[in-house]
């Protein structure tokens, strides 16, 4: 092992009362400062500073689980997807809601697309298994642009990775890539070992867990570029922004591993929560992993060696 994570306690972040379901970072700062959002079956999203993990707000206004949160590029805005059948998009800074979309099932998934300036569009999938495009300068009741149906099975996952171009999974198995000019079939597809619940775009590379694996995918060629099999079911996975390494939960016991990238061996094991890790995330620099699980907490692991935040 190179580096004996276990070593270092992890940061702990309470709050929530239910199982945390998604996390997301924020890219970094100017000032070298970076956010971190959860999602919660509490139905209370919250905004946390990403490198101490204190408490900065909870963005109140949903009425059923949360499955999903994430920011805009510029991180000025979120969005949540909600079992209440809403997406809503949040002001980070003042937390106040700016858009409530209403769907006609449980919202599981949602992005927006990625534009450094004031995104003008958002993605939303569920267990409708349609996808929907909403314009963000529409009202509310007439803000969905575009919608098809994009899986025979309930969608968990969505990722809008450049202008025209959205990548869905879930429940059928398949990763799928769509051309919003081409909205009624799929410009790529993947099967993969089971269902998937989230998947993470970083450096043009995308890394879904299903099943037993890990697979990493080229985002723009849609061509696998890794698959590594391991000894458990996975929950979550994310690749470390050097491409050494990977972290992953599981959906069978309460641990987090992080594994050599090339090989798939493993390099740590950290324990500390009660309950299996539903979503996992690495910090934009790579100096900490984001963990949230059944347990209802977060926890921050120190990733690599010397002093950094709050460890000294």
């Amino acid at each position: 092992m190179e580096q004996q994570l276990a070593k270092y306690l992890p940061l702990t972040c309470t709050g929530h009362s239910r199982p945390v379901t998604h996390l997301s970072f924020s890219n970094i700062f100017q000032n070298g400062s970076y956010l971190l959002i959860s999602a919660c079956k509490d139905g209370a999203p919250m905004l946390r500073d990403g490198i101490t993990g204190d408490w900065i707000g909870t963005f109140a206004g949903h009425k059923g689980a949360v499955w999903s949160a994430e920011f805009s590029n510029n991180a000025q805005l979120a969005v949540t997807g909600s079992a209440d059948f809403t997406a809503k998009v949040w002001d980070t800074n003042t937390g106040s809601e700016i858009a409530s979309y209403t769907h006609s099932h449980i919202v599981r998934a949602a992005a927006f697309i990625p534009a450094y300036n004031q995104p003008q569009f958002c993605v939303t999938a569920g267990n409708e298994k349609k996808i929907r495009v909403w314009d963000l300068n529409r009202g509310d009741s007439e803000a969905s642009l575009n919608e098809w149906v994009g899986s025979d099975a309930t969608i968990k996952s969505a990722l809008w990775v450049e202008k025209n171009i959205i990548v869905t999974a879930g429940d059928d198995c398949t990763l799928n890539w769509w051309d919003l000019r081409l909205p009624k079939k799929t410009i790529g597809s993947a099967v993969l070992d089971g269902p998937i619940n989230q998947m993470e775009e970083r450096d043009e590379m995308i890394c879904v867990a299903a099943g037993p694996s890990v697979y990493v995918f080229d985002t723009f060629q849609r061509i696998g570029l890794k698959k590594q099999t391991l000894n458990y079911k996975v929950s979550s996975a994310t690749i470390h922004p050097s491409k050494l390494k990977f972290a992953a939960g599981s959906v069978t016991d309460t641990w987090v591993r992080f594994h050599d990238f090339e090989r798939g061996d493993v390099l740590d094991v950290v324990k500390g929560h009660h309950g299996p890790v539903h979503s996992i995330s690495y910090a934009p620099d790579g100096q900490l992993c984001a963990s949230g699980g059944e347990d209802g907490t977060i926890r921050l692991w120190k990733t690599e060696p010397g002093p950094f935040g709050l460890w000294r």
